[in-house]
Parts: C-alpha cells; sequence; structure tokens
C-alpha cells in the first residue's frame, strides 16, 4: 500500500528483516486518530523502532527533510534508540503519547539545538536512562539560542545531569514529565518570554525548575500550574540545591498556583530576582524555608500561598545586601520546625519573617515553635508594617528588633493567642529585653505598638 500524506492512517513498522521493512496500515478510530495531514513517516524513511546506525541516519535525514518542507514529523509507536541528533530550525517532532519511545544510547547527547527559530516536540517519551553525557552538554536535551522552544505533553526522564536545557531560549513547556534527573529537571537561564505551564516534575537530585540569569536583569518568565515533589539536594549547601522552584537573578517573573512538596530545601527561592510575584501556590513539608525572598532583590509580592510543614514559613530577608521592598499578605503558614538541615544563626521555627520596606498583613500563622513573627534582625529593619495578622500557639507572637541601629516599626491590629512567652516582644539580635508591648505603650520611640488583642 503506497504512503500518502494526506491519510488519516495509522502507520506500524514491523522489525526488519533481510534488509527490507514491512509496513502496516491500519485505520485508527476517530477517538485515537492523530492528524497525520502533510506529515513525514518514520516508516517512509525505514526508520522504525530499534533501530541501527544506518537507520539513525534515516531518522536524522528524515528530521532534516521535513524540516526544510516545513512539515511535522510523526513516529509510529515504538522504541528508537539515538543519540548525537542536532536538531535544525523548524523540527516538529510528534509521536502517540506514552508509546514513541525515544532513548538515549549514551554518546554524548540526545537532543541539541542552537541559534535557530523554533523547535516543537510533542507526545512523546524521552529516556535518558541514566547514561553518560559529554562534558560539554548540560543536559539530555539541550538548547541554545532557540527562539521558541515548545515542548508539550511528552515524558523526559533520566538524565545524568538536566532533563531540560535552556540557554537564551522562549517558548512554552507544558503539560510534560520530568522525572529522575541528577540535577534539575529543567534549567533555564536568560530566558526570553519564556512560559512553564501545567508541568509535572518530580525525584530530581538537586532542584526541581531553575530560572535563572547569568546577570541581573529582566526575565519575565512565567511558572504557574506546575507539580513539583521530591527535590532533593545531593550536592549539599544551604540552599543553592534542593529547592523546587529557583529564581536566581532574574527579575519579573511570576511563580503562581504550583503545587509543590517534600523538597529538602525550599519550596520557592527566589534570589537576587527583583519585581517577583509568588501568589497562590501549595507548599507543603518543605525542609527549610518555604518561600524565601532573599538577597538583593527590590520588589516582591508574596500572597495567598498555603503553606503547611517546613522550618521556616516565609523569610523577606537580606537588608543588609539590598534586600527590600514587599508585600506579604493573605497567607497561610502552619505546622513548622525546630529542626532545619544546617545550623542557622537566626534559627528556625519562624511563621513570616520580614526586614525593610514590607507590608506584613493578613497572614495567619499557627504552630510556629520559635517566633510567629519576626520583624527586623539587628540593625537591620526599616520601614515594616505589621497589621491585621493572627497568629496562634506560638511562644513568641512578634519578636520585633530593637537593636541599636534597627529602624521603623509598626505594629497593630494583630490578633495573639496562645503565645505563652509573649505577644509582642523587643530583642537585641536573639536576646528579648523587653516586656510585653502588645497593649500599647511601647518604650522604643522607633516602634508604633497599639490596638493588637492577646487572646
Amino acid at each position: 500500500m503506497p504512503f500518502r500524506r494526506d491519510m488519516l492512517l495509522f502507520l506500524g513498522a514491523s522489525a526488519l528483516a533481510g534488509g527490507t521493512s514491512r509496513t502496516l496500515a491500519s485505520p485508527l478510530t476517530a477517538a485515537s486518530q492523530p492528524d497525520l495531514r502533510g506529515t513525514i513517516d518514520a516508516v517512509e524513511y525505514r526508520a522504525v523502532p530499534e533501530i541501527g546506525d544506518r537507520k539513525i541516519r534515516n531518522l536524522e535525514q528524515m528530521i532534516r527533510q521535513a524540516a526544510a518542507e516545513n512539515v511535522p514529523v510523526f513516529l509510529p509507536p515504538g522504541t528508537y534508540k539515538i543519540s548525537n541528533l542536532s536538531l535544525p530550525d523548524n523540527t516538529r517532532i510528534s509521536g502517540v503519547p506514552g508509546a514513541s519511545r525515544i532513548v538515549y544510547t549514551g554518546d554524548g547527547h540526545l537532543f541539541a539545538a542552537e541559534n535557530i527559530r523554533r523547535i516543537e516536540l510533542s507526545n512523546l517519551v524521552i529516556d535518558g536512562g541514566n547514561r553518560w553525557l559529554g562534558d560539554y552538554a548540560g543536559g539530555l536535551l539541550q538548547f541554545s539560542g532557540v527562539d521558541e522552544v515548545l515542548i508539550d505533553n511528552c515524558e523526559i526522564g533520566g538524565s545524568r545531569k538536566h532533563g531540560l536545557q535552556m540557554e537564551r531560549c522562549g517558548g512554552r513547556i507544558e503539560r510534560s514529565r520530568i522525572s529522575g534527573a541528577a540535577q534539575s529537571g529543567l534549567y533555564a537561564v536568560d530566558s526570553a518570554n519564556l512560559s512553564i505551564v501545567a508541568n509535572t516534575v518530580l525525584d530530581c537530585g538537586n532542584g526541581g525548575i531553575l530560572v535563572h540569569r547569568w546577570r541581573q536583569a529582566e526575565d519575565g518568565t512565567v511558572v504557574s500550574g506546575n507539580r513539583i515533589s521530591n527535590i532533593r539536594a545531593n550536592d549539599g549547601g544551604t540552599g543553592q540545591n534542593g529547592n523546587g522552584i529557583n529564581v536566581f537573578r532574574a527579575d519579573g517573573v511570576m511563580v503562581v498556583n504550583n503545587q509543590i512538596s517534600d523538597c529538602a530545601f525550599t519550596a520557592i527561592r527566589a534570589n537576587s530576582a527583583s519585581n517577583i510575584q509568588i501568589s497562590s501556590n501549595q507548599c507543603r513539608r518543605s525542609g527549610e524555608t518555604a518561600i524565601y525572598v532573599e538577597f538583593a532583590f527590590e520588589g516582591a509580592v508574596v500572597s495567598a500561598n498555603v503553606i503547611d510543614g517546613a522550618a521556616n514559613g516565609i523569610s523577606i530577608a537580606n537588608f543588609d545586601e539590598g534586600g527590600r521592598l514587599a508585600s506579604v499578605t493573605g497567607n497561610v503558614v502552619r505546622n513548622l520546625t525546630l529542626k532545619g538541615p544546617y545550623a542557622h544563626e537566626v534559627g528556625f521555627g519562624i511563621g513570616i519573617a520580614a526586614e525593610a520596606d514590607t507590608l506584613v498583613s493578613g497572614n495567619v500563622i499557627e504552630g510556629a515553635p520559635r517566633w510567629g513573627l519576626q520583624i527586623g534582625w539587628g540593625p537591620y529593619l526599616r520601614n515594616v508594617v505589621v497589621s491585621g495578622n493572627v497568629v496562634r500557639k506560638a511562644p513568641v507572637g512578634c519578636a520585633v528588633s530593637v537593636a541599636e541601629g534597627a529602624g521603623t516599626a509598626v505594629i497593630t491590629d494583630n490578633l495573639f493567642q496562645e503565645t505563652a512567652e509573649g505577644a509582642v516582644l523587643g530583642f537585641e539580635w536573639d536576646k528579648q529585653v523587653s516586656g510585653e508591648m502588645a497593649g500599647g505603650g511601647s518604650p522604643y520611640r522607633q516602634l508604633t505598638v497599639e490596638r493588637n488583642r492577646i487572646s
């Protein structure tokens, strides 16, 4: 039966025998039928499953021919054992979800592309088999300078390094499952107009989704609706590894509506990332601080997140490094622990901490075993407003710095319950130096403390 590109037929391929192939054609049901119009099929090029070296060359030829003709490639179900494919501009490869398997044979890299306009992969299983990757290869899939990387409904697993590494790329990574990477599931650096949406990232050695830049600059990546779990910190450290979502030097990033659980360190960590929005995320069982905004940032919104289980809840830190200007509103923080993954000068068991030019309002904190709220640290306090929060079951409801050099704070209209050691207390570093101030009449000129209620 001759092959016709406009036929809506499923073309399967049997094993080669005697240097020839036998092609089977059978109609698909309407429910499972892919649209193959204008598609180059792997069978046409005799690039069939379990291919050898000659068939790999056929597959590469097929991809290049399809790209030149501006048509997609369709891979029928089966296992395609390949390596070291450099994808040309306009590559579009699709398969049957869960059935078209590309298996890396371990000779340097699997897929790579550089300085082109568009790459599209969909409905593929891509298996690295934990095989060796060349020193030049940062990930199983590695793209650099690609205007649009479009990956949809793929499974990427078993990489010895990152699952997917992208540098100077835009596009959309969506509805895909990335697992078993020794480093991070997805590493994107110096991105432009990138969206990472509705993916599942799990069981990775050092990170989930990383959005980085070599130098701090506008980035604008959107990380939304992903499910991230079981992220380890195999290479150790005090926060550079073990994060579900890590944003570094990338400004204008949105991290919204994600489900993140069981990360060795932080669910969402923003380091030197200005104008970041972290909203409506579920963060469960974080080993360190669940949401961390730290170092040289200006501008952060942390709102409507639910944190259940962590060493610390939310930390807006490092005024000493220029970290300032934030809004922390409408979050729920609960079930914290005193135990963290390393020794920390401040300690763990803190619900929400903030230092400079920050509003902390409308949050509910329950079960912080050290301090419900930490406002400032030593002299690092300026212009913090703490209003309308509910703090329950914390030894100290709000610890505010009154050390020499500490600046202004306003602590009003909060409700404290079961704060055995005190509701609002002044501290010099970690030493308590004041009595109860919640009812008003602060002895410190830089503090306004009034209309708080202890119940």
